[in-house]
């Protein structure tokens, strides 16, 4: 009953006409930076972050999550229509999208995906309602020891699931927590690393990192490698799935929503890897899996229920818990920071304003996607057309003047460009952004966790093997970074021995 009091309360705040539009504007801009390929939503958000500055909090974080679940619904487009994933996560959707489209049911891929979309990221928004209360109230037990090993694990999850090599996202780990020690100690106010450079006194902003590590570097990057895009035109015609399509698909819709909700949940997993797993799951109970692959409309509707699905999931630990677990909720915590709020335990409790009204925006904005894509499909393939130059250009002159107006300082852009021409290099280079990212973000409460922690125990590091919750955490983050070195020679060692079996 209390559940459905303070959903009452988000609606009322996400029903206003002014919050109304900012879900719509979210929705629609996030759809948009799906079908540019190589943007993607974390790059999204945090070209946009400069735009909602002036915005009441709750305004802000409605439209910048709208941006994140309509960029899933974007990517579908290109995936279908010209077998160009717009972001990772619907990289399994061009498989059977892309055929579909090829045997004319372009309309008919888009639709399920729509409807899909849909029902699957409303139920993920039930359940992140159902879900995030409880395990915020557990956490309000949190210490400083269980805050320090929280912030260990996300950083160790989100680098050792990511897709390069686990030594390389340690190795931006470790450098973005480098960056956040930069500015005014937070115990002893004095300054560090600044070397002379006044700007520098309040630390390194994560809004000008961000804006060039994932917006500037990818326009960099895709200028060095021009796509050629020739886009399938889709009819409105054929957009609303046939009966057989829906009864084919309902089952793969609900597997993958449930897939989706409880892999974006883990931290370092995401909307990527649910729409691989759903994808996998469906094929194996399909009882015709050798149309996968060659236009089966349920190979469209298991990966985008999943991975609409998961950007309800990821927000349970980026609410309860305040650890991101992945790219574009690492860059929603930045976005949390920036407006002067913590989430975590006591975002329930204090702010149910912002949690309550995002949860309930969550509906409004999934009912907004649906009436959107399926008669603006059409319109929203046009985009596709603009010549790739004239979109870089905008997006730069977006991200170098919302980086000015963050402090009406020169000295932003420059940082700006300086990360943008870094993240170049790091792509070349298959250096991951996000840990870089996420060890600014939590490198100041690691870093206060820890020192909070070795003032009360007068400097023993036993506080953190003494304290069951710290201990658990911080032996899983060493399982996250173990286990697959481990596992790898297990298999090395196991190799050997079957091939003298055998021989």
């Amino acid at each position: 009953m209390e559940i459905l009091q303070q959903l009452g309360l988000g609606l009322s705040i996400a029903l206003t006409p002014e919050n109304l539009g900012y879900a719509f504007l979210g929705a629609l801009i996030g759809t948009v930076i799906g079908i540019l390929p190589g943007i993607g939503p974390a790059a999204g958000i945090a070209l946009l972050l400069p735009v909602t500055f002036g915005m009441p909090p709750v305004s802000a974080l409605i439209m910048l999550a709208g941006i994140y679940y309509g960029s899933m619904y974007g990517g579908t487009l290109t995936s279908v229509l010209i077998n160009t994933p717009g972001e990772s996560a619907s990289v399994m959707t061009t498989l059977d999208g892309y055929q579909l489209a090829m045997q004319g049911r372009a309309g008919a891929a888009l639709g399920i995906a729509a409807i899909g979309s849909f029902i699957a990221g409303s139920l993920g928004v039930v359940a992140l309602m159902l879900v995030a209360p409880p395990l915020a109230d557990l956490a309000v037990l949190f210490g400083p020891t269980e805050y320090f090993a929280l912030a260990v694990l996300g950083l160790i999850t989100l680098s050792g699931m990511s897709d390069t090599s686990v030594r390389k996202a340690l190795i931006m780990a470790v450098a973005g927590l480098a960056l956040s020690t930069v500015g005014l100690d937070p115990i002893r106010g004095e300054r560090r690393f600044t070397f002379g450079i006044l700007e520098l006194s309040d630390g390194v902003e994560f809004l000008p990192v961000a804006v060039g590590l994932f917006g500037i570097a990818e326009v960099f990057t895709n200028i060095a490698k021009p796509m050629r895009l020739d886009p399938i035109r889709a009819q409105l015609s054929g957009l609303i799935p046939t009966w057989h399509d829906w009864v084919v698909s309902r089952g793969a819709i609900l597997r993958g929503g449930l897939i989706g909700f409880v892999v974006g949940v883990l931290p370092g997993a995401g909307a990527t890897i649910a729409s691989f797993i759903a994808y996998g799951v469906e094929k194996r109970v399909s009882r015709h899996p050798e149309r996968f692959g060659h236009g089966a409309i349920e190979g469209v509707a298991a990966p985008e229920s999943a991975n609409n699905a998961a950007t309800a999931g990821s927000m349970v630990p980026l609410l309860t818990l305040g650890i991101p677990g992945s790219a574009t909720t690492a860059v929603l915590l930045g976005a949390f920071i920036l407006y002067g709020i913590r989430p975590g335990p006591l975002l329930l409790s204090d702010r149910p304003d912002i949690f309550w009204g995002l949860v309930a925006s969550m509906y409004v904005g999934n009912i907004m996607l649906l009436v959107l894509n399926l008669p603006g499909a059409p319109l929203f393939a046009s985009v596709l057309r603009l010549p790739y130059p004239a979109i870089a250009a905008g997006i730069i002159g977006i991200s170098l003047a919302g980086t000015y107006s963050l402090q009406n300082n020169l000295f932003d852009v420059w940082v700006a460009l300086l990360f943008g021409v870094l993240g170049f290099a790091m792509k070349r280079f298959d250096y991951p952004a996000a840990p870089l990212v996420l060890g600014l973000v939590l490198g100041p409460l690691l870093e206060i966790s820890l020192r909070q922690a070795l003032t009360i125990s007068h400097g023993s590091l036993a506080i953190f093997a003494t304290r069951p919750t710290t201990a658990a955490l911080l032996t899983l983050a060493l399982v996250v970074v173990l286990g697959p070195v481990l596992y790898g020679r297990f298999r090395r060692h196991r190799s050997p021995a079957k091939k003298e079996h055998t021989s």
